[in-house]
This record gives C-alpha cells, sequence and structure tokens, in this order.
C-alpha cells in the first residue's frame, strides 16, 4: 500500500472506534471497548488502543510505519496534569513512531460534524462536552465528569430519568409511563431493587447506566410529562455550553457561528434537538448544521489536517 494513510480514534466512555483513511477514503473501521481511563485504568486504554489499532490496520492490509499521522481523542485527556502527559505519551510504542497527536475526544466530534473549521460542537454522549474552534482558537466547556457535572449528557439524562423514577415509587410524583418502562427493562418485582442496579458489587457501570437514556426518550414519546421535562432541561444545559463557548471565542454579537452535534444523546432526535434549539433563540446567530461525519471520521480528517499544515 503506498497511500498516505491517517489514523483517527475517538475514545469515549462506553466504546473507542477507530477509522483508517487515505485520500479522504475510508479503507478501514473498528470499534472496541471503553478508553475512559477512570473507569478501566490507564493498562485498560492501552489495551484497547493496541487492539483497535491492530484490527483497523489489519483489515485494510497496512502497517503502524505506514500512518502519516494519528489522532487519538481520549476521554478525560486534559483533565488531569498526572496523568496527561502518560496518555500522550502511550500511542508511541503502539504505532513506532512520534506521528501523532492526542487531545480530547471532544475534537473528534468538532472535526466530524464541521469538517474541522471553524465553529462550536456540543457532544453528549456518555458524558457532556462542548468544543469550538475560530481563526486558530480554541475552547472547550463542560466536562467535567458525572459525579458533579456532564449536564444534559445521556448519563445525566438516565439519572434524572431513575430520578424520577424513584419519586413516582415514593408518591412524590403522579407514576407516568416511566415507571413501568424501567421495571420492564430490568424485570423489578420490588421497585427498591433497582438499588442493586447502581450501587454495591453488581453495580452497572457509568456507560451501562447511561444506556438507560433511550428508555427515557420513549417514556418521553408515549406522554410521560416528567420524562419531556428532562429532555427540556437537557436542551437548556447545552445551549449554556454552547453559549459559553461563543463568549469564549469572542465572536461579535450578531456574528454568525456554525453549531452542530455529536454523541449518543442526540438520537433523541428533535426530543433534545428542539428545546437545544430554542433555548439559544436570542443569544446569538447560529446556524445549526447536521453532523457531516462521524467522530472517528473527524479524527482522521483532523489527522490529515494536521498533517498538511506541518507538510505545506
Amino acid at each position: 500500500m503506498t497511500a498516505t494513510l491517517f489514523l483517527g480514534v475517538d475514545g469515549g466512555g462506553t466504546k473507542t472506534r477507530f477509522a483508517l483513511m487515505a485520500d479522504g477514503a475510508l479503507l478501514a473501521e473498528a470499534t472496541h471497548g471503553t478508553t475512559y481511563h477512570p473507569d478501566v485504568g490507564l493498562e485498560g486504554v492501552r489495551t484497547v488502543l493496541a487492539q483497535g489499532l491492530a484490527d483497523v490496520l489489519a483489515r485494510a492490509g497496512a502497517q503502524p510505519s505506514q500512518i502519516a499521522h494519528a489522532f487519538f481523542g481520549l476521554p478525560a485527556h486534559g483533565e488531569d496534569s498526572a496523568i496527561t502527559p502518560l496518555l500522550d505519551a502511550m500511542p508511541a510504542p503502539l504505532l513506532g513512531h512520534d506521528r501523532y497527536t492526542v487531545d480530547n475526544d471532544m475534537v473528534c466530534g468538532w472535526a466530524g460534524s464541521l469538517g474541522a473549521e471553524d465553529g462550536i460542537n456540543i457532544v453528549a454522549g456518555t458524558g457532556s462536552i462542548g468544543y469550538g474552534q475560530r481563526g486558530g482558537k480554541s475552547a472547550r466547556a463542560g466536562g467535567w465528569g458525572e459525579a458533579f457535572s456532564d449536564e444534559g449528557s445521556a448519563y445525566w439524562i438516565a439519572m434524572q430519568g431513575l430520578n424520577t423514577y424513584s419519586r413516582m415509587s415514593d408518591g412524590r410524583l403522579p407514576k407516568g409511563p416511566l415507571h413501568a418502562l424501567v421495571n420492564e427493562k430490568l424485570g423489578l418485582g420490588n421497585d427498591l431493587d433497582l438499588c442493586a442496579h447502581v450501587y454495591g458489587a453488581n453495580a452497572k457501570t457509568r456507560g451501562e447506566l447511561a444506556q438507560f437514556s433511550p428508555l427515557i426518550a420513549r417514556a418521553a414519546e408515549s406522554g410521560d410529562a416528567a420524562a419531556r421535562a428532562i429532555f427540556q432541561r437537557a436542551g437548556q444545559e447545552l445551549a449554556q455550553i454552547a453559549d459559553a463557548l461563543r463568549r469564549k471565542l469572542a465572536y461579535l454579537p450578531g456574528e454568525a457561528v456554525k453549531l452542530s452535534y455529536s454523541g449518543g444523546a442526540f438520537a433523541a432526535g428533535e426530543l433534545l434537538l428542539a428545546p437545544f434549539r430554542q433555548a439559544l433563540d436570542g443569544t446569538g446567530a447560529y446556524t445549526f448544521c447536521r453532523p457531516l461525519h462521524e467522530p472517528h471520521i473527524g479524527a482522521a480528517l483532523y489527522a490529515a489536517k494536521l498533517w498538511k499544515n506541518r507538510n505545506p
């Protein structure tokens, strides 16, 4: 294979996707487990990266030495000054060279959604975060983790939904479709058995809990007012992230800003997108853009852009 190859890696709280591209065309892709180091540790991250790299290269019949540049977007990168240098160094022995860049996975969402062009992208996957670039300047907002932030994310939606379930069970809220859907999903005969799925030795992981988000969407679509209100709040929270980035990137009042989105929570469609757009009405001029590419494709496209910038 003689083509110039670019590797994109989009890490996440639930899965990590790999894309190998040449001349803007996808040669191979692969999907492996999470690279969220607070859950799986650094060795877990290294294992997933090694497996994914070997997998995608084998599918393309290529070698690591043929990769002109790689971009690794890893969750929680840049959020721990002791861990970040270790993540930065991790790809070198796997690739056998230093032609790569490591950053937060938010960059993959932006590069995919906007084709690595100026603008803002909001990620609502397992976690939530926003990232944008304008004239060579970059900024992020949100993404402080599930313990006290990640508003509007799939995990946040799921936890708000389970909180609503508990209120319905207690009688603090009228029982809506959400209550029955959770019981059916988990096979609960006793409402309090929900706790065993969230706490203790057999508790579900962060990524597994985030997968309850589509269930909350089903409840909302079935007429559950409390579930629908969760998506209203989620849209408002994500809009605040976008508006914070608009200010950080110093867009002028009335200046049009390309705004896109990525992440599994947006699979809810207009249930989340409508309140997201409505919350931004009047805060500035936004041009809403449907995502151009998936984040792992964006990561590979950004790898190509970085290489071209360094090799004009």
